[in-house]
């Protein structure tokens, strides 16, 4: 072997293990924050539930949870993308112990309010970061880290409803603390090209305004968020059937991001997106067809956080704060109006499900097209 062939077989090999050790990367990253994220929703949530209680306007308090949590993670999320060495993560977990220290104490909701969506928003950014920065153009590691809320908001409102003592929460606080610190070093200049750690995100179809893409995939999200909490689930009336309808939304997100890298992310929009549709309308009363539509749908979050960083691929933060946005815009009409006979729910998931199937068609690359 000549000593070029040699040092270009080092240089294969070398990159081979670079490629590697960033995938192990992103699967620890995601598998970390799986744990962080389901830690912080089981504090906002049991938090929510104790607010629970007679008062008529106690709708407002939800409102406002979800306005605050998820509208300002934009803004967070693009001081992050200014200031990585920032350890939004673990600031954001000392704040969820605040805000849990004030509602037991003050007995106030809105006492803690804002500092529990503070923290919230610190968590979720750095998260996003965290996964992104480390993933390669790959959003399995993100998926995981977003399924694991699912799990935390089910598990929050069960713990609240039954009147859990608040001690265990700060000592899963205390347990999620070292894995943000640990995290945080995925996500410093010195370890990675900073302003280049994205640019292998290439899922948008070429030529078309940054503008459009953003808008239509906040859309989608939008409808995703409206679909998984406004549709009708008469079949949920147990404790056990709710974490069954949480657990199935979060195997769809994580598995949406496992599917698109192993499949394509065209295809895996639309087909899940597809199936979902005729599961979702006739699920009302049957929760096993209900189920597998909600887990299908819910695979497209990791298809829309591909999309938008890729058309943001310097500023993932704020990529990620249009999906939190996408999702306020789609919750909020839960609180004033829900679809509630059959009739009516096919044809609001008909036309929903249309308009996302054409939105990711035409905002979405072809599999396999060259960057």
């Amino acid at each position: 072997m000549t000593p070029e062939m040699s040092g270009m077989s080092n240089s294969g090999s070398s990159d081979s293990r670079a490629a590697s050790n960033r995938l192990n990367d992103n699967q620890t990253s995601g598998l970390l924050y799986f744990y962080i994220h389901f830690v912080t929703e089981v504090v906002c949530f049991y938090t929510l539930a104790r607010y629970v209680g007679d008062n008529p306007t106690i709708w407002l308090v939800f409102l406002s949870y979800d306005m605050l949590a998820f509208v300002p993670q934009s803004i967070i999320g693009y001081f992050s993308d200014k200031h990585p060495r920032v350890p939004l993560g673990a600031i954001g977990l000392v704040l969820l112990g605040i805000a849990l220290l004030i509602m037991e104490n003050v007995k106030n909701p809105y006492a803690s309010l804002f500092i529990l969506c503070l923290g919230n928003c610190f968590v979720h950014v750095n998260g996003a970061e965290t996964t992104l920065r480390t993933a390669k153009g790959k959003v399995s590691g993100s998926a995981i880290f977003v399924s694991g809320g699912s799990f935390g908001v089910v598990t929050g409102k069960l713990m609240g409803g039954a009147g859990t003592s608040s001690w265990p929460l700060l000592i899963l606080l205390a347990s999620a603390l070292p894995l943000a610190i640990f995290a945080q070093r995925y996500i410093s200049e010195a370890e990675l090209p900073f302003k280049k750690q994205c640019l292998d995100f290439k899922y948008a179809k070429p030529g078309l305004s940054v503008g459009l893409v953003i808008a239509a995939a906040v859309t989608v999200v939008a409808v995703r968020g409206f679909m998984g909490y406004g549709i009708p689930t008469s079949w949920n009336k147990t404790a056990v059937q709710t974490v069954m309808l949480f657990s199935f939304m979060g195997v769809g997100k994580a598995l949406g991001g496992i599917l698109a890298d192993r499949f394509g992310f065209k295809r895996t929009a639309l087909v899940s997106a597809a199936l979902a549709a005729p599961f979702l309308m006739f699920g009302d009363h049957l929760m096993v067809i209900s189920l597998f539509g909600v887990m299908m749908f819910s695979m497209t979050m990791a298809i829309t956080l591909g999309i938008l960083v890729s058309v943001l691929p310097e500023t993932p933060g704020l990529a990620f704060g249009w999906t939190t946005i996408g999702l306020f815009l789609g919750t909020a009409p839960v609180f004033f109006f829900k679809f509630t006979t059959i009739t009516a729910n096919c044809i609001m998931i008909a036309v929903l499900t249309i308009l996302c199937l054409i939105l990711l068609w035409f905002i979405i690359r072809e599999d396999g097209a060259d960057g």
